[in-house]
């Protein structure tokens, strides 16, 4: 273990694809044991940040460790520590899941692989599903059988990938139900995801936009410091009125969020003002505290785009 404390250490983390800057300078400290959720849009540089930390990729600056090792020229070292979960699902379809298994032992070189794929199997509920092709299985089997997969090197982090994508709710449940088993033991899981629910189940956060870092901390932490004003408006034909609102002094946002309107904005006097004409008897205007998306959201559109 590092004698800091933390599993990940690293700073001024960059990496560059031609003149476009995917990751520019970003610093993270995770914890041992902790579960850190790594958030933002899709193309911000959260895939390509994972795949440095564990080694599939060299950054062009940076430094700091990932499980006390430096990060830049120990990465082989890593990958042994690491079960890195990727996006998609990347096992043997034509293969059963005890196969892909014991095929992902070999290449750890896990001692006693028999007893490791059983150990695996067993975990997470698999063993009467041993026998059966891994491309009959269901979103969230397969889910599980890239978890156990992950795990069968028995690695000090997990590097999770938006690994709920695509399963039902029972399932996401469940694989966080297991997280945070696997978190109290002492594994530390570094996860990216676009649900706020399950932002709100990691112990920290960090959001990255286009490259940047832009917020950080618990989630009591990012809702204070992103000092966020937000009504909720209820009432008739609230699509015309977003259309009125839209545009105004203060207002950063509005969005839908069932039969109700979140309007939004970091100037709360400025919000006040532009919407107090509105404030009739044909809407009803209440403050509440701004969530996670609401934030999010207001993150994500103030940042610039680093396509280009």
């Amino acid at each position: 273990m590092n004698s800091n404390g933390f599993a990940i250490d690293v700073r001024d983390v960059t990496k560059k694809f031609g003149s476009r800057t995917v990751v520019n300078h970003i610093a993270m400290q995770v914890r041992h044991g902790e579960i850190y959720g790594f958030l933002g849009p899709n193309g911000s540089g959260k895939t390509t940040f994972l795949r440095m930390l564990c080694g599939l990729l060299r950054p062009d600056a940076g430094s700091g460790q990932c499980l006390g090792l430096d990060f830049r020229t120990q990465s082989g070292e890593i990958k042994k520590r690491v079960g890195y979960m990727t996006q998609r699902f990347s096992f043997y379809e034509d293969l059963s899941l005890e196969e892909n298994l014991d095929f992902i032992a070999r290449i750890y070189s896990v001692p006693d692989r028999k007893s490791a794929v059983d150990k695996s199997l067993e975990r997470l509920g698999m063993t009467e599903r041993r026998k059966q092709l891994a491309g009959q299985l269901s979103g969230g089997w397969k889910q599980r059988l890239a978890l156990s997969a992950c795990l069968i090197h028995e690695p000090q982090l997990l590097l999770l990938d938006e690994p709920t994508a695509g399963v039902d709710p029972k399932a996401r449940r469940d694989f966080w139900d297991e997280i945070h088993r696997l978190a109290a033991a002492g594994l530390t899981v570094l996860i990216t995801t676009h649900y706020m629910d399950e932002a709100e189940r990691c112990h920290r956060l960090a959001y990255i936009a286009y490259g940047n870092l832009l917020a950080g901390g618990t989630v009591p932490d990012v809702l204070k410091n992103a000092k966020l004003t937000t009504w909720e408006v209820t009432g008739n034909d609230l699509p015309a009125l977003a259309e009125k609102l839209r545009g105004k002094p203060g207002i950063e946002q509005i969005v839908a969020f069932g039969s109700t309107l979140h309007v939004s904005g970091r100037d709360e006097t400025a919000l006040r003002e532009s919407a107090t004409p509105f404030m009739t008897g044909a809407w009803r205007w209440q403050p509440i505290p701004s969530g996670l998306e609401d934030v999010f959201i207001s993150l994500m559109e103030t940042a610039k785009d680093n396509f280009s």
